[in-house]
Parts: C-alpha cells; structure tokens; sequence
C-alpha cells in the first residue's frame, strides 16, 4: 500500500466549510466506557458546526433501532467484556454504502474488525483516513493470561495505524510511547470534561447517609470496570490502610466487571453502586471525598477529570490524564508509575488528613475546567479538513501536504 502523506499544519485563509465525515466505531452510548463518551462528545460537536456524520457501529442487542444517520452493522460480544460488543467484517458493505453516499474523510475510533475493513474499504474508493488510538489493548494481555501476545497486537496496531494519514493520541506521553514504536504521523488532541454535569453543586448529604457516611467520614470512591487491567489490588491495599487508620472510612464503587464479586467477597462492607450515567453518576462522584485511580493501563482516563471537576482529591499515578491536569501536591497527588505501596500509603494519609484533602479538592475544579470540549473538537475539525483536503486534492495520489485550518478558524 502507498505511504501516507507526511502532515503539515498550516494557517489557511478561508470560509466556513463543512464536511461528509463517516465515522467507524465499535463502541458508542449507551455502552458506558471512555472510548464511547469522548466519540460521542465529538461526534455531537461536529454536528454543531453543521458537519454531515454518518455513524457507523455494531448493532446493541435487538431493540438498537439506532439513530440519526446511523448505520448499524452485526457485532458480537468481546470476551471478558459481555456488555461491549465488536463489529465483524463489513469490507464490501462499506465499499456499497460509500460508493452511494461517498464522504469526504473517514475516522476510525476503534482497531477491531469493523475498523480494519473501514480501512481496507477506504482504501479501495481511495477515501482519506484518520484514525484514533484510544485503548492499550496490547497492554490488557497480560492480564488476561496471553502475554505472550503483546507484540503482535502492538504490531497490528502499528500496521493498522501507519496506513492511515494521522493517528489521534489523547497525550503527548502517549505519542513518545508510539513513536518510539514505530508510530508514525501521531497528533495530540486531549479529552475535555463538561463541567456543567460534573460539578460540587451535586453532593448529596441524603446519598451519603444511605452509604453510611456521616460528615466527617471520609469515603472513597472509585469509577471503572471492575476488572484485572483497572489494577484493583491496589485499590484493595489502599482502602485497607486507611481503614487502618480511619476505621469508618467508606469505599464506593461505581461500574461493573468480572471482578466485582471477588472483590465484594473481600469487602463485603464496599459498596458497589452499579453502573451510572449522567446526572446520577455526577451525584456519585460529588457526594464522596477522595477519587482512587490506581490504573496503569489507561491511554487517557476520562474519570480523572470528571472526578476533579466534581471537586474530589485526587490520588493517580503519574501518567495519562493525571500526569497532564494534576499538579503534585496543589490539585491532587501523583504517584510514580508503578509504585504501587506508595499509592496506597499516599491515599491512606491523605483520607486521614481532612484539611489537606478538602485543600486538594478545592484546587481540583478550576484544573480540569481549562479542557474545553469545544476548544478539542474544534482541534479535531481541523485535522478532518486538512484529511479531506488532501484526499481530494491527490484522489489518492501520494506526494501531496496535508494541510490543516488552525482550530480557531472560520466561525
């Protein structure tokens, strides 16, 4: 297959314009995940500025009629994640549907089946491609008993993505990691929080009742799967340290996933609230005090930000989101990498110290409201034109430059 163009950001004069944007995603609302909620952020925000999108993804059990402009595909269910599906090969569909309604660039948020044959289909009509890096899948293996797979997921990964005219990482750390793979034509666009939905105005004394939490009480909260790659041991080892220290300390948690009942077993006084969405989930996370993400596979880690907008002390380890929003020691605490004891001594000590954690909180909100949603999906707008741009100016032809609009243009 032809290289890609090599990318050029350049300042272009010019009116407002809009595009066909077909965008391939085998996972969207209301499945309940990062992935899912930062396409459908920018998916609604492309809309606002008047784009035409044509989703396309796995069909959602047998109710999903699906929804505006939306092309529903058959999927099945990913191992160890019954409630996510993926989309199986849909080459020739594409190539039929594409070939009617044809768009002027595609973007592939996700690597499975139904984003390799978006590729191989675009490929074929000779449609511009962009694609997202949003999951460390080559990462999960090992907790899953098929480490031994790292490297060839990492090398389909690298395959997939060098065929396209950009990568989309959410952070810089992330894009070094890439390059120093083999990556290539990476772009940095973050991910943003509504601070509207995710916000202290929504504690909720009676919740905290109901949890058993009294005022001066501190509880934990966690937001994630229940699952090995969250790195929930860790978790475990916190929450017993500070019990150690504050034997009324609470844990919650929020999500669902394979390990939920070992876990309960080991902590049948937690509590595990569940699968949440919208305002009822933005309750949860106002109504408790300290936010625990002991994670070391995520690419970004949404919570992170929703958890400090809602205005909690934050403990994370000193990569992806945290890395980029928290400043050590002023809105949250960072831990080194894999420094799992550290974690849990850091987050016990900090549920122990009251003043500390509400100085943390307080300094937590204005951190996470410097990403904007729309300052990103204007950024992802301009990556989009500068795609179509070349698409139409070379009709596939390698040799062109890859122009983009700055992310403030045209309004």
């Amino acid at each position: 297959m032809l290289e890609p163009a090599s990318i050029v950001f350049e300042e272009l004069a010019g009116t407002r314009r809009t595009l066909r944007i077909a965008v391939v995603t085998e996972t969207y609302p209301p499945e309940l995940n990062g992935v899912a909620v930062t396409a459908e952020r920018f998916v609604e925000g492309l809309r606002r500025l008047e784009h035409q999108i044509q989703l396309i993804r796995p069909r959602q059990g047998a109710t999903d009629a699906g929804g505006e402009d939306q092309v529903l595909v058959r999927g099945i269910a990913i191992p160890h994640y019954p409630d996510l599906k993926i989309g199986l090969p849909a080459k020739r569909s594409l190539e039929r549907l594409w070939s009617i309604r044809r768009p002027d660039v595609v973007h592939i948020v996700t690597e499975g089946p139904l984003g390799w044959s978006a590729l191989r289909a675009a490929a074929k009509l000779k449609l511009p491609v962009v694609s997202d890096f949003r999951t460390n899948f080559h990462a999960y293996s090992s907790h899953y008993g098929v480490g031994w797979l790292k490297q060839p997921i990492l090398g389909y990964l690298r395959k997939f993505h060098n065929r396209t005219l950009c990568t989309l990482v959410p952070t810089a750390a992330l894009r070094n990691e890439l390059a120093a793979c083999g990556f290539q034509r990476l772009r940095v666009i973050a991910r943003g929080v509504d601070t509207e939905l995710f916000t202290p105005a929504r504690r909720d004394e009676r919740l905290r009742r109901a949890w058993g939490a009294a005022a001066e009480d501190p509880v934990l909260l966690h937001v994630g799967r229940i699952a090995a790659e969250k790195n929930l041991e860790t978790l475990a080892a916190a929450y017993d340290e500070t019990r150690r220290r504050m034997p009324r300390a609470k844990l919650v948690l929020v999500g669902d996933g394979p390990l939920k009942r070992e876990l309960h077993g080991r902590f049948p006084d937690a509590l595990f609230a569940g699968r949440k969405s919208g305002e009822e989930l933005a309750r949860h996370y106002a109504s408790a005090d300290i936010f625990l993400f002991p994670s070391l596979t995520e690419t970004y880690g949404n919570v992170t930000l929703e958890a400090m907008a809602s205005g909690l002390a934050v403990v994370a380890f000193d990569y992806a989101a945290a890395a980029e929003v928290i400043e050590h020691g002023t809105s949250g605490l960072l831990v080194p990498y894999g420094d799992n004891p550290l974690f849990a001594l850091r987050a016990a000590a900090l549920a122990a110290d009251r003043p500390r954690a509400a100085l943390l909180a307080a300094r937590a909100r204005p951190a996470a409201g410097r990403r904007s949603w729309d300052t990103l999906v204007r950024e992802l707008e301009s990556v989009l034109i500068a795609a179509a741009d070349t698409g139409a100016a070379s009709a596939g032809q390698v040799g062109g430059r890859l122009r983009a609009l700055p992310a403030a243009q045209g309004v």
